[in-house]
């Protein structure tokens, strides 16, 4: 049985959506399918290099666990390179959003549950696509060693929809992000 599935006591979220993605569908009905299926492989293949594990996914986005936070950012990180490197057709650019989280992990019935999944997904719905965004969370477990040439760029405080509290988001940065 693995970390996945018995609930190691800190686990990293990873969601990810397509900015714009309904827009895409509507414009090229044609393409959509080919674009999403290519989205999908170039990111699968950057979280399974650094060991996610695919939660699931819903339309065009995922949610993907990571028990380390250095290896979330550099899925992230390199999910984020792929996508910019690929060829895309004109005006069918894929520009993807994602947010990280690092909390408590808490399992029921095979699937992850509670706040902090939530955490995750609100902070990746206020980035733009191309952005990674990571909790205060995940900035003070990781501190200042940023895997490779990544760093942590504090943004300020942000209303999370549905938190009380305002939430300290920062930006992965690095070369080609």
């Amino acid at each position: 049985m693995s970390w996945r599935r018995i609930g190691c006591s800190s686990v990293t979220f990873l969601f990810t959506d397509i900015e714009g993605s309904t827009r895409l569908a509507q414009q090229r009905p044609e393409d959509y399918e080919r674009l999403l299926d290519r989205h999908r492989s170039l990111l699968r293949q950057s979280f399974e290099r650094h060991s996610g594990y695919e939660v699931g996914t819903e339309g065009d986005s995922f949610f993907v666990a990571f028990a380390s936070p250095t290896e979330a950012l550099l899925a992230a990180a390199e999910g984020q390179r792929a996508l910019a490197g690929e060829k895309w057709p004109p005006n069918a650019e894929i520009s993807v959003r994602m947010g990280l989280h690092v909390g408590e992990a808490v399992v029921r019935d095979g699937d992850y549950v509670g706040v902090e999944i939530h955490r995750a997904a609100r902070i990746a719905a206020v980035g733009h696509g191309g952005q990674i965004l990571v909790s205060g969370a995940v900035a003070a477990v990781v501190g200042e060693r940023t895997p490779d040439d990544l760093a942590l760029r504090e943004l300020g405080e942000f209303r999370l929809k549905d938190f009380d509290a305002p939430a300290r988001i920062f930006q992965l940065t690095g070369s080609g992000l």
